[in-house]
């Protein structure tokens, strides 16, 4: 872990106070959505700090979804959405994704949020929804065995979690499932996997198309069960050297 030098803390304590009092002034309405910042000259001088504390205040309130910069641009005022919120926080996330632990628990997120979206989707999917999600599961089935099926992968996965109709969660989903899945490890057998993959594409779409709630959840369930598993690397061996015959 890197600790920080007492100059980079305090750096980071000033620049916090002036990225706290430059949006509140963005809040309270002192700076217009849109209307551009005072100028890193002005800023100084008006808190009495040097650039680069001025800067990494420009870059918190970014990061805070107060403000956008351009490249050569200065810096404008803006409200922040849910999803620049989640975006900034996924961010940071994915910082710690080679953590086989976080990464497991982003799997379980994801998880918890497509399993209730095959529950919902089983529920009040309507016609059109019906007809985007079969469309992505003949893309799915005619990328078996190549390149293309994680991203007709995820796709399917996408359509079923856009039926909710909760942009959270939707976000959500956008943020981690691409990372996740460009982060595991190729299979032995792709064919295989692939095939196996789309046969519960197929089931969890038969279920939500026939209505069947609880039947949509548990195949979503296992399947995405069991791809993580399917995954994971089996435990190495000890030397044969070290190894103990049975008695």
């Amino acid at each position: 872990m890197t600790t920080k030098t007492p100059n980079e803390k305090m750096l980071r304590g000033a620049a916090g106070t002036i990225a706290d009092a430059l949006i509140s002034g963005v809040r309270h309405g002192e700076f217009q959505p849109e209307q551009a910042l005072p100028t890193e000259r002005d800023l100084c001088e008006r808190f009495g700090a040097s650039r680069p504390t001025v800067r990494e205040a420009l870059a918190q309130m970014q990061m805070r979804g107060y403000a956008t910069a351009g490249a050569g641009k200065r810096p404008r005022a803006a409200l922040p959405s849910i999803q620049d919120v989640l975006k900034g926080t996924g961010d940071h996330i994915r910082d710690i994704f080679g953590d086989a632990e976080s990464g497991a628990q982003l799997e379980q997120m994801r998880q918890f949020i497509e399993t209730g979206a095959a529950r919902e989707a089983a529920k009040r999917a309507d016609n059109i929804q019906l007809a985007k999600l079969q469309s992505a599961l003949e893309q799915n089935f005619a990328a078996i065995g190549t390149a293309k099926f994680a991203s007709t992968d995820i796709a399917f996965h996408r359509v079923l979690v856009s039926v909710v109709g909760n942009q959270v969660i939707l976000t959500l989903h956008d943020m981690f499932v691409s990372t996740m899945i460009a982060h595991r490890p190729p299979t032995p057998d792709a064919m295989h996997y692939d095939r196996v993959a789309y046969e519960e594409h197929r089931e969890i779409y038969q279920a939500v198309l026939d209505g069947n709630v609880a039947m949509a959840a548990d195949v979503m369930d296992r399947h995405l069960t069991r791809s993580y598993r399917a995954r994971l690397a089996a435990p190495r061996l000890a030397p044969e050297s070290e190894r103990r015959s049975p008695h």
